[in-house]
């Protein structure tokens, strides 16, 4: 079979790597041409755009590369038509991925979405565009399968994927610490200001702001892949308490004992790393007031969501200061405060569904293509 799969941010590269994993699997004559990143094409698929190269945050940046990004959607649908898939397979990213949709259905291509845009925090009317240009729908929050029902549509609920990336297996060796030059005798703290250049320059002078005098811990920033370090090192000014590592996100969480995190997939790998954590966001002023008047749910993080109910702190906007920022960090290492956030993020896995999402995902995707009306 022929699988186009696109994904547009670090989190589907990661997710789309491990689909691939297992179609290529359970499929020896699997083919894998895709929009994605260096996970995906580790898994031997074929890359057609980097997501990069696609990441637009925010109301106002989306307007001011709405010449690139049609550019891009119409690339995108050429070279489907050339390619002539199987099948289209769309991990989240809702404002690129529900244009191709549209797209294939008018060419009779089958789509498959694996993670669901969250239509159910805001845009409740692309229901009506999933219903009419989606042929199934793979969904990975417990939650989504009765929001689905309520609109008519019946989704298969796979568990979280995270899961799987993150399995049993060890991030980092007895000697990790001493070859990044981290202290033993200090807490260790994550910091992940996000992977967008817009949102780094935003998250990160504020966690510098509220660590610099907290010299009991040892800093850790988690650069992303796509970033230049020597972007961060502009940033970070004279500040030796801080270790900057790339690439190695996973293998961070598995050591940190704390985390400051830019709202995202990141809270939710913290989460399943064990790793208490403060949920940091602040956006453009317009773009959040915007975001303000769409939006309907409760909390911005994913385990909050999950979980419906606060279990790690989210400072969001104004809210977000350094002062507060410390304050929060320091909580983290309360321990009565602490044991009640790892029980938390325990009774967190089980809800999400267990391991498995990858595998399952990939074997109800062949299974479908294959009872197909010849």
């Amino acid at each position: 079979m022929k699988y186009y799969i696109i994904a547009g941010e670090a989190s589907g590269d990661l997710h789309g790597s491990n689909l691939i994993r297992y179609l290529k699997l359970n499929d020896q004559e699997a083919e894998c041409r895709c929009w994605g990143g260096d996970l995906m094409q580790e898994q031997g698929a074929e890359i057609v755009m980097h997501y990069r190269d696609l990441a637009f945050m925010g109301f106002l940046e989306v307007i001011a590369n709405l010449r690139t990004i049609f550019r891009n959607l119409n690339y995108c649908k050429e070279d489907i038509l050339q390619w002539k898939p199987d099948v289209l397979i769309l991990i989240d990213y809702p404002g690129f991925n529900l244009r191709i949709a549209e797209f294939a259905k008018k060419e009779h291509i089958r789509t498959i979405y694996y993670i669901s845009p969250q239509i159910w925090a805001w845009k409740e009317s692309r229901i009506h565009k999933i219903k009419r240009d989606v042929d199934k729908m793979l969904v990975i929050l417990p939650f989504e399968k009765d929001f689905y029902q309520k609109w008519g549509m019946e989704v298969d609920f796979v568990g979280h994927p995270l899961l799987d990336a993150i399995g049993h297996r060890q991030w980092a060796g007895p000697d990790w610490k001493k070859a990044h030059g981290i202290p033993e005798d200090k807490n260790m703290v994550a910091l992940l200001p996000g992977s967008r250049k817009q949102e780094i320059e935003t998250m990160l002078p504020l966690m510098l702001q509220a660590t610099e005098d907290l010299h009991q811990f040892h800093y850790v920033l988690a650069m992303a892949p796509s970033q230049d370090p020597a972007f961060y090192q502009g940033l970070l000014g004279n500040r030796k308490d801080i270790s900057l590592i790339q690439g190695q996100t996973y293998a961070i969480l598995s050591q940190a004992s704390a985390a400051l995190v830019t709202s995202g997939t990141a809270t939710l790998e913290t989460a399943l790393f064990g790793v208490p954590e403060v949920v940091c966001y602040k956006g453009n002023v317009v773009s959040y007031w915007i975001a303000r008047q769409l939006v309907k749910v409760k909390y911005i993080s994913l385990v909050n969501l999950v979980m419906d109910r606060e279990i790690v702190k989210e400072l969001i906007q104004a809210d977000l200061k350094a002062a507060n920022l410390r304050q929060e960090l320091l909580k983290l290492f309360d321990t009565d405060y602490r044991k009640k956030m790892l029980e938390a993020f325990t009774e967190l896995k089980q809800k999400l569904g267990g391991e498995g999402a990858s595998e399952k995902s990939s074997n109800i995707i062949i299974k479908y293509l294959k009872d197909l009306p010849k």
